[in-house]
C-alpha cells in the first residue's frame, strides 16, 4: 500500500521538485503547444527476491501518476532514450506482480482501464534505470510528437468505434479454436481419471467416483420449463393460503367475479338454446 502523502501526488500530480521522498518528479507535456505540464513520479522498483517474478528488481522502473492518454506505446518510447524497453505493464493499483498469461484473445478478456493509472517499465539492462530517473534534469517530455501522435477527440473515437466492429470470421475462428482446446484438454482429463480409477494413493485410498448409465445431456428448452414449473408448484405448496386478511378479501373477490362470469355463460347457453328450438307452442 502507498503512504498517504504518495496516494495525494499520484491523484494531483507534483510541480518538478516536489516529490515524494524516494521518488524522481519527470515533467511531460502532451504535445509542443501545450503549456501546461504533467508530473510523472518514477523511482526504481524494488520488492524481495522472488516476490515479483513479472517485473524483476534492478531493471524495473515504476510509475506513478499516469495520464489516461499515455499508453503502453507512449511510455515505451518516452523511456527508449534511456536503453532498451523490454516490456510496459500499465494497472489500476499498484499489486504483486505475477506472470500473467499473455492474453491471445483478440475479443475477450480486455479490461478498458479509465482515470489516472501506475506503470512497470522493464528494461533490458539495470543502467536504463538510473538513466530515466537522470531525464528530470531535462525539459518537459512530449507524450504526442508529430512521428508519433495520439489521437484524442473525434480521431479517437472514430478509432475506438471501428475497432469495436467483430469481424464474423475471425471471431468464429477463434471460438473454434478455443472449443478445439477445451474438447482436448477435457479428453486428456477424463484419459487421465480412466487410467487412475482404481488404483491407490500413496496412504492407499482408493477415489470412488459415481458414474450413471446414461451421460448426462444438456438440457432443452422445454425440460427448463418443465423444472421452472415444477419449482413454481413446490413454492405454492409452501405458502400459506387465506392466512393474512388481504389473502381472504382476494380470495372473496375471485369467488364472486367467477359466479359472476358463470352466471352470464348460462345466460348465454339459455338463450341460445331458446332460439335454437323448433316447437314454439307460442
Amino acid at each position: 500500500a502507498l503512504p498517504r502523502a504518495e496516494k495525494m501526488a499520484a491523484a494531483t500530480g507534483c510541480a518538478a521538485g516536489a516529490a515524494p521522498a524516494g521518488y524522481t518528479a519527470l515533467a511531460v507535456k502532451f504535445a509542443e503547444r501545450q503549456r501546461s505540464q504533467h508530473c510523472l513520479l518514477v523511482k526504481e522498483h524494488q520488492v524481495r527476491e522472488g516476490t515479483d517474478t513479472a517485473h524483476p528488481p534492478r531493471r524495473t522502473l515504476f510509475v506513478l501518476n499516469v495520464p489516461p492518454y499515455c499508453g503502453p506505446d507512449s511510455l515505451s518510447r518516452l523511456f527508449s532514450r534511456c536503453g532498451h524497453v523490454q516490456s510496459v505493464d500499465i494497472c489500476d493499483k499498484p499489486g504483486p506482480g505475477e506472470k500473467k498469461d499473455k492474453l491471445t484473445s483478440k475479443f475477450f478478456d480486455h479490461k478498458t482501464l479509465k482515470g489516472f493509472q501506475v506503470a512497470y517499465v522493464v528494461f533490458r539492462k539495470p543502467a536504463a534505470v538510473q538513466a530515466a530517473k537522470a531525464l528530470s534534469q531535462q525539459g518537459p517530455l512530449l507524450i504526442s510528437t508529430e512521428s508519433h501522435p495520439v489521437k484524442t477527440g473525434i480521431s479517437k473515437w472514430i478509432a475506438s468505434y471501428e475497432a469495436s466492429i467483430v469481424d464474423p470470421k475471425e471471431l468464429k475462428a477463434e471460438v473454434d479454436a478455443y472449443m478445439q482446446d477445451y474438447d482436448k484438454k477435457m479428453a486428456e482429463e477424463e484419459a487421465k481419471a480412466a487410467k487412475e480409477e482404481g488404483v491407490p494413493d500413496e496412504e492407499g485410498w482408493v477415489k470412488v467416483t459415481r458414474k450413471g448409465r446414461k451421460p448426462g445431456l444438456p438440457r432443452t428448452e422445454a425440460a427448463n420449463l418443465r423444472v421452472l414449473e415444477k419449482e413454481k408448484r413446490k413454492r405454492a405448496r409452501k405458502e400459506l393460503l387465506n392466512f393474512y386478511a388481504w389473502q381472504h378479501r382476494e380470495t372473496k373477490r375471485e369467488h364472486i367475479a367467477q359466479l359472476r362470469k358463470k352466471f352470464e355463460e348460462d345466460k348465454q347457453r339459455i338463450a341460445l338454446m331458446r332460439a335454437q328450438r323448433k316447437f314454439r307452442p307460442y
